[in-house]
């Protein structure tokens, strides 16, 4: 499949500087998934950071000449896929489940001061 002959030292060397920026860039992908600030940020940091490694195996394969890798990068990308649904419903359910308990606090504060008002127009 990478057999062509044009694949020169030029290219390689633009291949292997892609896979160096893409090194960095999955650096900033880490702090970002490190540093939040919410959630939701560190699950899409993940995922840039998933797709940035199966862009590095591709370009792997065009300088290793080995397009077995790019099955290696298919099956990662299915993995990467699977994890961000994952952590994706853990997340959805946690917020649920703090947005239940914030509605039910105050459904309760609104109970006690509608029942604090009931009992002082008593006494009059």
């Amino acid at each position: 499949m990478f057999t062509d002959p044009r694949l020169t030292l030029l290219s390689r060397y633009i291949l292997i500087g892609g896979i160096a920026l893409l090194a960095l860039l999955l650096l900033f992908c880490i702090i970002r998934s490190i540093r939040g600030p919410r959630i939701a940020d560190r699950i899409l940091s993940i995922n840039m950071a998933g797709t940035m490694v199966i862009s590095a195996i591709v370009f792997m394969s065009a300088i290793l000449k080995d397009p077995s890798l790019i099955d290696i990068g298919l099956l990662y990308a299915m993995i990467s896929f699977l994890a961000v649904v994952v952590f994706s419903r853990i997340y959805r359910g946690e917020y649920l489940s703090l947005k239940d308990d914030e509605r039910q606090e105050i459904e309760a504060q609104t109970a006690q001061a509608t029942e604090e008002g009931l009992h002082s127009d008593g006494d009059d």
